[in-house]
């Protein structure tokens, strides 16, 4: 696990120790650099295998090709075995050196026989071509900036922001989806001239030209799927064997526990490939939050397995984190679990250097409860769509709830965009922003920057591209926008915040395309959230675990910013802080304040995303 970071065409030695530097967090014991008249890679390392020898940049046998990595490759022995029998020579036991061996004999092919989390960087000192790559489901970030025949790139963006040919100017359309999403899908950032390179995407740099290409695609169900015998057999065997190759580590291995499925699936099954307990971590929330809490059934899970588990219960006084929390996720992000994570990966490095979590669970086997709404939504859109739009507008009478468990709300976005097309529907129970909200907030400058731009257009042509019927297509659409941009990139910076290295089981693309050639229904097996994975492990969990009611990795966000964060809030968007800024109108920020004073909980979201905007742009702007 490591930060990556280098530049094509011309570079000062002094900038790529700074672009490392400011990635130091990612990679604590041990830094690398390769530097020729051309191009400058450098590295920081977090040793996890071969601590002695694995040192990079790593170069093939005639140090043609010089190679720097991030991440971990999971099948690496098996294909040191094959590249040693055509005679390659090795020089350490890293996995790193696989890649180089391979990119020497396959070129851009190399990434096709890689299992793993990773985003590497090849120098060909002959060719005098870069190549880049990042892993298929987009475990590890990386982001590049390309302008007048220079290129440089990064595992963080704010090391790119080290170099001043570096513009800090925004990209408006890419503020309007962070609002829209309360992250910003990939290519974009909130930089108008850099880009993250996609998941399953590699990118070459010869003579000044750049080109990028997607090298996988997620399948789409077989026909034959539900002809095909001991499903449920497979789920767990492939499930059980995701798990086990990421226990190769030579530093302590534990995992982060919350009580739910996924994690709880993922603690058991170490449990089994492991000789001594594994070391679990746990989050929770004392009254009166008790909703939000999912320590007693981490600790059923804890006392199931025998594991050595660690409790942390989170307060309330979190603003003081906010601002740093912000630096490390480098753009707005507004998913408020980020505090979680930090907080939780934070405990876990105490003990461990390496933590398995459950993150992909709900996209690969179907947890979110909108993919039984998408289901149901079938058959509702049966209805006369004027009987709908009555429906809609009774749904804005249903009251919101702070709870972790919203109900109510979640029959109100249910209602409310009922008479909506298929795909729209969809996409707008994962928004947050309305085209009618954004038109209010919006000072005129900023809505005529944004020229009609579509926030969802982008989504609609994933969702187009997609096979399958309605439910497999929604489920694609996460699998390669919200799991990569939202989930995996916030496992990944809150982690290595604290020199941390999370893996992800879930995530594993063989598993991945397993699942994903089986028809979403039948994934929702019994119109159950994750139907099928809990007939997989039925025989490993708790009863009390599998009965238990979907609960997200969420904060009592609602009553932070109606009780102890409203000062914040008041401080951050008061009207001539709002009015300097120049994006918005201070007018309709204050009444989302004041509904979320009186006890509204409609606007959590939104307020939030106003907030981490604000202290973005303090660190990052100001």
């Amino acid at each position: 696990m490591c930060g990556i970071a280098g530049v094509v065409g011309g570079l000062d030695q002094g900038a790529l120790r700074l672009m490392c530097e400011a990635m130091r967090h990612r990679g604590p014991d041990d830094r690398g650099e390769y530097v020729d008249q051309t191009a400058a890679l450098g590295m920081v390392r977090l040793s996890i295998i071969d601590l002695a020898s694995g040192r990079q940049p790593i170069a093939d046998e005639r140090k043609r090709y010089q190679l720097i990595f991030n991440g971990e490759i999971y099948n690496y022995l098996d294909l040191r075995k094959q590249l040693e029998a055509r005679g390659h020579r090795f020089a350490t036991r890293s996995d790193t050196e696989v890649i180089v061996h391979l990119y020497e004999d396959h070129q851009e092919r190399c990434v096709e026989f890689l299992n793993g989390d990773f985003a590497f960087a090849v120098w060909d000192t002959l060719e005098q071509r870069l190549f880049l790559a990042r892993d298929r489901l987009g475990v590890k970030p990386l982001y590049y900036w390309h302008q007048d025949g220079q290129l440089a790139f990064a595992s963080e963006l704010k090391a790119l922001l080290c170099l001043p040919q570096v513009s800090r100017r925004l990209d408006h359309d890419a503020l309007d989806r962070y609002l829209t999403f309360l992250y910003i899908p990939a290519p974009r950032t909130i930089f108008r001239d850099v880009r993250k390179l996609p998941a399953a995407c590699w990118l070459s740099f010869s003579k000044g030209l750049l080109r990028v290409e997607r090298y996988w695609r997620l399948p789409g169900p077989r026909q034959d799927g539900s002809r095909r015998p001991n499903l449920v057999e497979a789920a767990r065997e492939r499930l059980e064997r995701a798990v086990r190759m990421r226990l190769m580590s030579d530093v302590p291995l534990g995992a982060f526990l919350s009580g739910g499925i996924d994690s709880s699936c993922v603690v058991a099954l170490m449990s089994r490939c492991l000789d001594k307990p594994v070391q679990t971590f746990s989050i929770g929330f004392e009254k009166p939050y008790e909703s939000y809490n999912e320590l007693p059934a981490a600790r059923m899970a804890a006392n199931a397995f025998h594991t050595d588990h660690h409790e942390f219960v989170v307060k309330p006084e979190i603003a003081g984190l906010l601002p740093q929390v912000v630096w490390h996720m480098d753009e707005p992000f507004a998913d408020s679990s980020t505090l979680l994570t930090y907080l939780i990966a934070r405990e876990a490095k105490r003990a461990v250097t390496v933590a398995l979590t459950g993150i992909g669970g709900d996209e690969v086997f179907g947890g979110y409860p909108r993919y039984l709404g998408a289901w149901a939504s079938l058959y509702y859109e049966r209805l006369p769509r004027l009987m709908r739009r009555a429906f809609a507008n009774a749904a804005n009478a249903l009251p919101a709830s702070a709870n972790s468990r919203d109900v109510a709300g979640w029959v109100k976005r249910f209602l409310r965009e009922g008479a909506e097309p298929g795909a729209l529907r969809y996409l707008h129970w994962r928004s947050y922003a309305t085209a009618a909200l954004k038109q209010e907030l919006y000072t005129p400058d900023l809505w005529a920057s944004m020229d009609g731009a579509d926030p969802y257009g982008a989504c609609q042509a994933a969702l187009d591209g997609a096979s399958g019927d309605y439910l497999d297509r929604v489920n694609a659409l996460d699998l390669q926008t919200y799991l990569p941009d939202d989930l995996l990139v916030m496992g990944d910076k809150m982690s290595m915040a604290h020199g941390l290295e999370v893996r992800v089981p879930f995530c594993d693309h063989e598993l991945v395309e397993w699942a994903a050639s089986i028809p979403m229904r039948q994934r929702l097996a019994g119109f159950r959230l994750k139907g099928l994975l809990k007939q997989a492990v039925g025989g490993l969990l708790p009863a009390g675990l599998l009965r238990k009611p979907k609960q997200g990795f969420m904060l009592p966000l609602a009553r932070w910013l109606q009780e102890e964060l409203q000062p914040l809030c008041r401080e951050l968007l008061a009207p001539e802080q709002i009015r300097r800024r120049g994006f918005f109108r201070p007018e309709p920020i204050t009444r989302l304040l004041d509904a979320q004073a009186r006890g509204s909980t409609s606007w959590t979201h939104q307020v939030y995303a106003l907030v981490v905007l604000e202290l973005w742009c303090r660190r990052y702007l100001d």
